[in-house]
């Protein structure tokens, strides 16, 4: 019971945070001390809690590395160029019709290539992100078109961390559950090429004589140079080089770039790489084409640390143990995906983090998928089709704030036009559904003869 009031409790403030944009790291502390306390009230001392808290809270430094290399990354390639550039070939290149449809695909190639949603949303999906605003489109309608295009590699490429974590954690061959990924991506793949073309046409970019190119060459020096650091980043993706070590090398050649090509001083550019970048002058580019820097990345550190102690309590100290007397009376396939959506829900909402999502659905539905003779490979799917893509769709949840801070939008408002991180989990209950359906009818008729 406690526990119940508890996530009530915790669910309330949460969603009151997002509704009212109040920063999400205080209703997340709060939720950790009520967890703490409900621990405590349990029989766990509280040296014994703070121990599993910053146990669980460690958890987090891999991602804060991760954070703060985007935060650089952002900054280093506005100051050398790489962004701007990006720009200047997307106007001059791009059909303003279909730029929505272009940014989803784009960015769907890019993160099967890199493996890393993060990585994706950073790099080229800041670069879409400045020209919808300079195009005057919904930057919340390109955020999830970015978004649903990160997370298609995210969730299936083979270099993605999460299809290698469900991978180890489930003991299934990568390459069989990518190849089991793709054919349930299908479907919800070709609905949002749909959806994208349809609101492609409804909001095209707004280019006319806004001289934007123009401005972008007063400040910059514009030629395949500053695209230099971008290719880097793909080709050593292409050879599987760790994202990390990626974006390091390619901090270190945007400085070469920024010094020798764009005029940059050294101490500029370090203060660029913790501040954020911003052009000096007041013109209509300095409001669009700005931000990064370490400085940045703080506050989604901070709330990775304390969603990583609030998941290493609930796991820690086993306080959701009581969840398989719920799951003993479900005995169909539909309706075991359905309670791992819920639980996906749950973990990734607690959690806030898609590792932690991974980690503890998997934890706490392995014993159902035994029970009722699913094998590995359908764990290990349903996981893909589940904790993995809707994490993202959490407001707090790290997945989907950190793209939010990274564009520079609201992490619930662009979540409703992130089409590809729901469609799948629905997609695939439906077809369960109805093949359910069928079986039992298909079923009935045989056994009338």
């Amino acid at each position: 019971m406690d526990i119940l009031v508890g996530l009530m409790i915790s669910a309330i403030m949460l969603i009151y945070s997002v509704i009212n944009s109040i920063f999400i790291g205080i209703p997340l502390t709060l939720c950790l001390f009520v967890f703490c306390f409900i621990a405590y009230k349990r029989g766990y001392s509280f040296k014994e809690i703070i121990k599993i808290a910053y146990s669980g809270g460690e958890k987090s430094l891999i991602v804060g590395q991760i954070l703060l290399l985007i935060g650089m990354v952002t900054a280093s390639w506005m100051t050398s160029g790489t962004v701007e550039g990006m720009v200047y070939y997307g106007i001059k290149f791009m059909n303003p019709r279909f730029f929505i449809l272009y940014t989803y695909i784009i960015c769907t190639m890019v993160s099967y290539i890199m493996g890393t949603g993060f990585g994706t949303v950073g790099t080229i999906g800041l670069s879409f992100m400045c020209i919808a605003k300079i195009g005057n489109i919904n930057p919340n309608i390109v955020a999830g078109a970015i978004v649903s295009g990160a997370y298609f590699g995210d969730r299936c490429s083979p270099m993605s961390s999460s299809a290698n974590l469900i991978s180890n954690l489930t003991d299934t061959e990568i390459y069989t559950n990518i190849k089991n990924m793709l054919k349930t991506t299908i479907i919800p793949f070709i609905l949002c090429v749909f959806i994208y073309f349809l609101l492609s046409f409804k909001y095209p970019l707004d280019l006319v004589e806004k001289g934007i190119n123009e401005e972008i060459l007063k400040y910059f020096n514009i030629s395949i140079i500053v695209l230099l650091p971008a290719i880097l980043i793909f080709t050593l993706s292409l050879f599987k080089v760790n994202v990390k070590k990626s974006m390091l090398f390619s901090i270190v050649l945007s400085f070469f770039i920024s010094y020798f090509y764009q005029n940059v001083g050294v101490k500029k550019f370090l203060y660029y790489l913790i501040f954020g970048y911003k052009i000096p002058d007041n013109t209509f580019l300095s409001s669009i084409i700005k931000g990064g820097g370490i400085v940045s990345m703080l506050g989604a550190m901070y709330i990775t640390f304390i969603s990583c102690a609030l998941a290493g309590v609930l796991e820690g100290t086993n306080l959701l143990s009581n969840v398989h007397k719920f799951l003993r009376n479900v005995n169909s396939r539909y309706g075991i995906f359905f309670c791992t959506i819920i639980f996906s829900i749950i973990t990734a909402a607690f959690g806030a983090n898609q590792s932690i999502a991974i980690v503890l659905t998997i934890q706490l539905m392995s014993d159902s998928y035994k029970r009722m003779n699913l094998d590995k490979y359908q764990f290990a799917l349903d996981i893909e089709n589940t904790a993995v893509v809707i994490s993202p769709l959490i407001p707090w949840n790290i997945s989907g704030l950190i793209p939010a801070v990274t564009l520079g939008v609201s992490s619930i408002k662009y979540i409703p036009y992130a089409f590809y991180i729901y469609l799948v989990p629905i997609v695939n209950l439906i077809y369960l559904v109805l093949m359910d359906f069928y079986h039992k009818r298909f079923n009935k008729k045989r056994t009338s003869f």
